[in-house]
């Protein structure tokens, strides 16, 4: 089963059905998705929390336009899934929409964005696309 691609489903149908929070199976890889959504402000805020039987969970607080609504996640697109992994190398390191959406890879430096991964001159695993 594809839990990246699962989470990032439950993230595009709450904001398709304009949700404030969603809620979702925690993992350490989803949570450093989640950082980078926080960062780049396209989430309000998350909350990583674990029960007493060890099981997690991660809450994120949805970020929409107060006066008209718009999400600002227009766009969530898996890339590399479990059938077919998408690998690139720094110099092929792809552009979300010419440079104004970020493209969230996995690479020996951790989950980065494809700005950061052309910084450290470093390449990986393509996980997502998010304008």
């Amino acid at each position: 089963m594809d839990t990246i691609g699962d989470f990032l489903t439950r993230i595009r149908n709450a904001v398709r059905s304009q949700h404030r929070v969603v809620e979702v199976p925690g993992s350490k890889i989803k949570k450093e998705i989640a950082r980078i959504l926080y960062e780049k402000g396209y989430i309000l805020n998350y909350k990583y929390e674990t029960n007493e039987k060890g099981q997690s969970t991660l809450k994120i607080a949805l970020k929409y336009d107060p006066r008209t609504m718009e999400p600002a996640i227009q766009n969530l697109k898996r890339v590399s899934t479990p059938g077919l992994r998408k690998y690139t190398k720094v110099n092929n390191m792809p552009r979300v929409m010419n440079g104004l959406g970020i493209a969230i890879l996995s690479t020996p430096k951790g989950v980065i964005t494809d700005k950061e991964a052309r910084q450290l001159n470093v390449g990986g695993e393509i996980l997502c696309y998010v304008s």
